[in-house]
């Protein structure tokens, strides 16, 4: 039998802890591993997160960690969820269930005792292997095992079915194949997939750019995303989407999903802004996308220093960074001495403020703020001196 008792999570102390916890509870084989921790001790990648799957009813699983003095906290009692922590470890923990209703989104779920009822709800094969506290591996669908061994991404039974329970899967399985998956997508998911992107709209903005950010990290998401576009559920999530070119040269220079989404969307900060809203992406990674876009100061691998300076002043350095690697890809330049240079020059401060104007006579008012402007203009086109300032301060005032 296939195991991986030799995995160190499994071995753990807490680990053992939450096992024995929820055995004594409901007995020997009442709860075993499942998802992303058994399929990737299987495929040698690393381990973030330990899910357990249980017969025990929620209230019974919140009574059987407590009485073995672990903490319990109800994170989803009323989807079977409660999260144990043992040794500052969390362990999330759900009941087997069987969908009893489903509308695309989300799911009414009733609890179950048989593993292959638990096993038929998932979304791919190789997503609902169990094993046991033993370490013994199971394999409900009969196809995870070798999914996991030959980086297959296969969805359980039957694959618009499993689709139509939640659109989401749509862009799970074009995220597990850029991150599990070797070789061509499988065809029959794929098919289903082109046939009902139109459902990717049911969706929460949230789920979908929450799923494409994730999509975006993996070490090589170029097959994936080719696969999107053939089937044309990348432009139902991206409506704007560019040409390839940029993004498939990018994802060979930075592993940033941010930078490698920037890439995906046009050059323009207006229409960036508009996908970010529908998106509705974070703030900070709204604005950051927004600078990556374009407009001036422009920023080239092969620009003179003082002009590097100059758009570093303005943009700061994480946008400078951001500019830098998209040029280095548009344009096939090496930026190693534009890269330095953000890092080894701090950015000065303004040597002048409005006392300085009040103290040569300029009232406060919108005049200093325009004094102020053309001052640091003409500072920054001189590559920021450090003298002279009273002198070209005088020369702003009388020539205004």
């Amino acid at each position: 039998m296939i195991s991986v008792a030799d995995q160190d999570w499994l071995r753990a102390a807490s680990t053992h802890a939450v096992m024995a916890a929820l055995e004594a509870a409901g007995g020997e084989g009442c709860a075993r591993f499942v998802g992303g921790c058994v399929r990737n001790s299987l495929m040698g990648q690393p381990i973030d997160d330990i899910d357990i799957a249980t017969r025990l009813p929620p209230e019974q699983t919140m009574a059987a960690l407590k009485a073995a003095g672990l903490k319990a906290v109800p994170t989803g009692v009323e989807h079977g969820t409660v999260t144990g922590v043992s040794g500052g470890r969390p362990y999330e923990i759900t009941t087997l269930r069987r969908d009893v209703e489903t509308d695309g989104r989300r799911a009414v779920v009733a609890f179950t005792r048989d593993w292959a009822e638990d096993a038929a709800r998932r979304d791919f094969r190789l997503n609902a292997l169990y094993a046991d506290a033993a370490g013994r591996v199971f394999d409900p669908t009969g196809g995870g095992i070798g999914d996991a061994a030959e980086g297959r991404i296969v969805f359980v039974g039957d694959a618009e079915m499993r689709i139509r329970e939640d659109y989401l899967r749509i862009l799970r399985f074009f995220r597990f194949h850029a991150w599990y998956g070797r070789g061509a997508p499988d065809a029959v998911g794929l098919e289903a997939c082109a046939r009902l992107k139109g459902g990717v709209a049911r969706l929460s903005a949230e789920r979908v750019s929450k799923e494409l950010l994730k999509l975006l990290a993996a070490p090589d998401p170029r097959g994936a995303v080719r696969a999107m576009a053939k089937t044309g559920v990348l432009a139902a999530v991206l409506p704007e989407v560019r040409p390839l070119d940029l993004f498939e040269t990018l994802c060979g220079i930075t592993h940033d999903p941010a930078i490698r989404l920037s890439a995906l969307l046009p050059g323009d900060p207006a229409a960036v802004l508009e996908a970010a809203r529908r998106l509705r992406l974070s703030n900070a990674l709204r604005d950051r996308l927004a600078a990556m876009a374009g407009g001036e100061p422009a920023v080239t691998p092969d620009m003179d220093e003082a002009a590097a300076r100059a758009a570093l002043y303005r943009l700061g350095r994480a946008a400078f960074e951001d500019r830098l690697i998209r040029a280095e890809a548009e344009t096939g330049g090496d930026g190693t001495s534009m890269r330095a240079l953000a890092r080894d020059w701090p950015p000065p401060r303004m040597p002048v403020g409005g006392r300085d104007l009040a103290r040569l006579g300029v009232a406060p008012g919108p005049e200093t703020g325009r004094l102020l402007r053309a001052f640091e203009d003409d500072w920054i086109a001189r590559d920021f001196p450090s003298e002279g300032h009273e002198a070209r301060l005088r020369a702003l005032i009388g020539g205004a």
